[in-house]
């Protein structure tokens, strides 16, 4: 049927909401696609509806072509199963949790991979039954501090997740090969520009990870790429290689004794390099966290910021929390604003650029006193290098050298080999070939099918409105009666021919408004073509507008159908 106006539960906006900071949150609220329920709880309005499930549509069918069969499992979920992998923990605040009236905790579930373990385990007995995919599309929830930016990051979203399930790595691999091509295909069909790179894979656990980002000035995520390569990486996945020792000034013989100075009011290293006439690169940064309690410092060189994102994925499941004043005060031999690692006493990590054989100005773990010629190697040793440094604009490719550039993008999918954590917490065994116990391994693959629908409005819009790609658009046409008894006539004529070659076609028939407010609202709503009965309606024209490209053309009716069909063939195919 064709879609009218008229009787579409639809209000557009003129101003954007006064919290909204986002293009998509303004945009989608000011069009009618969605409304706030609560804070970080939204509303799917009619075509804020059809365009979900439009991306939902795309995302099943693809998920069906390499195999995956579709369950639906409760997002009600027992907590004992997430404190069997320690994801409660890991999860912290952000799990929703909750009590019945009998006393069982519950969760609302996060991601499923718990779940969808003991399904299998439940249903699955042989290697006979494998390899085997299934996914759901169901709503998650996550107990955001500061949900912001529309439905980038609620409270409650939708999101496919599907769940691979091998008896060996090479076959987990090859699921995994074959999720990441369906990716592609889905986020192509999607009508994204996306980057695929390599990330970590924090509470989820497992090995190999990638995510599919979409560059977007929105966007939560930093990602490296390298314009001498191919190598692309979320920056919490960039890895840094330490140059060789042969290239480390020569190594700790060549540099002179430490020399101890009064430096007060130098708590800061702009302050330190300043005093010493030197770029903040000589100096060497200390700080202090805790992990699992245990004070521990970390050393970075001082033109840098420690990651602390990296270095929780580094030291997981360990918890890192920043010393405090209280810590230090209970730690007298701590001297804040001048820790130094020589004769620290305490477990000492540092990036690699703090490598053996270089030479640093850091504190002299006395109040007022820095020093200078510290050198790594010598002075100090360091217990672990871990790869921490916050990603600047510059630095080295790991594959070729060449710099990197940064850039912000928005996850709209994220995959990982498993592996068996969840096999072994909760002792996934298959029979073999041989009739002994085989440990299936497994793999989870995750798109954000709500988030995707703001991601896209993010990258396609424009300064008057919504553009949407046609095969997630709530309509193919836009048909606009911009004028009385004629005009209305026609577009009409109009709809009824378009609905009948197969189009789906949405109808502005809403009466007593003047063409300039139902042309304002067409370009705001986005649909990809809008053809406007008009000026020319008398003469049998119309006007065909295409949406993204801005091009118009004045048709008949019989050219238009012809056009429309033959663009909307094009785009199933």
């Amino acid at each position: 049927m064709v879609l009218r106006m008229s009787r579409l539960m639809l209000k557009t906006l003129r101003d954007a909401p006064a919290d909204a900071e986002t293009t998509s949150h303004k945009l989608l609220v000011r069009a009618g696609y969605v409304c706030r329920s609560s804070a970080g709880m939204w509303t799917w309005l009619p075509l804020g509806k059809r365009v979900l499930d439009n991306v939902a549509r795309i995302v099943r069918e693809e998920m069906e072509a390499i195999g995956g069969q579709e369950v639906l499992l409760p997002a009600l979920l027992p907590r004992e199963h997430y404190e069997t992998t320690g994801r409660a923990d890991e999860y912290g605040d952000l799990l929703f949790r909750l009590t019945d009236r009998k006393g069982t905790d519950y969760v609302l579930g996060p991601t499923h991979e718990e779940i969808f373990t003991q399904l299998v385990k439940d249903q699955v007995t042989s290697y006979k039954d494998l390899p085997l995919t299934l996914f759901q599309i169901q709503t998650k929830y996550r107990d955001e501090a500061r949900p912001r930016s529309g439905v980038l990051r609620g409270r409650e979203f939708q999101m496919k997740d599907a769940y691979s399930f091998d008896t060996d790595e090479e076959g987990l691999a090859a699921s995994y090969r074959a999720h990441r091509q369906a990716y592609i295909r889905i986020f192509e069909r999607l009508g994204f520009d996306f980057r695929v790179v390599s990330a970590v894979s924090g509470a989820m656990g497992g090995s190999a990870s990638e995510e599919f980002l979409a560059p977007a000035a929105a966007g939560e995520d930093t990602f490296a790429d390298c314009p001498g390569c191919d190598y692309a990486a979320n920056t919490e996945a960039v890895t840094y290689t330490a140059r060789a020792a042969a290239d480390t000034a020569a190594g700790a013989g060549a540099h002179g004794p430490v020399e101890e100075m009064d430096t007060p009011g130098t708590a800061t290293v702009a302050q330190l390099a300043a005093r010493y006439g030197v770029p903040a690169s000589a100096t060497l940064k200390n700080l202090l966290v805790k992990v699992d309690g245990e004070i521990t410092a970390v050393g970075v060189p001082g033109d840098r910021e420690v990651d602390l994102g990296k270095l929780a994925d580094h030291l997981a499941p360990a918890a890192v929390d920043i010393v405090t004043a209280e810590d230090f005060a209970e730690r007298p031999d701590l001297v804040r604003g001048y820790i130094g690692p020589q004769g620290l006493g305490i477990r000492y990590l540092a990036d690699p650029r703090v490598a053996p054989g270089t030479a640093w100005i850091t504190g002299a773990n006395k109040e007022g006193r820095h020093a200078a010629g510290v050198v790594c190697g010598r002075d100090f040793t360091v217990d672990r290098y871990l790869d921490v440094v916050t990603v600047e604009a510059g630095d080295p490719c790991p594959r070729c050298g060449t710099g990197l550039r940064l850039g912000r993008a928005i996850e709209i999918g994220h995959i990982f080999q498993l592996g068996r954590k969840y096999a072994d917490a909760f002792q996934l065994d298959v029979l073999g070939r041989d009739g002994k116990p085989v440990r299936v391994t497994m793999g989870s693959y995750g798109i954000g099918v709500s988030r995707a629908v703001a991601a896209l409005a993010e990258q396609t819009a424009d300064a008057k409105g919504l553009r949407w790609p046609r095969e997630v658009a709530p309509a193919d046409v836009h048909v606009v009666a911009a004028g009385k008894a004629v005009p209305t006539a026609l577009a009409e004529d109009a709809a009824a021919r378009l609905h009948a070659a197969g189009l789906r076609v949405l109808l502005d028939d809403r009466p007593g408004l003047s063409p300039g407010v139902k042309l304002t609202d067409a370009d705001l709503i986005g649909v990809p073509t809008l053809l406007t009965a008009g000026r020319r309606a008398a003469e049998g024209l119309l006007e065909l507008h295409h949406r993204a490209t801005g091009d118009r053309v004045d048709v008949t009716l019989d050219e238009a159908v012809t056009r429309l069909t033959a663009t909307s063939t094009a785009t199933r195919s």
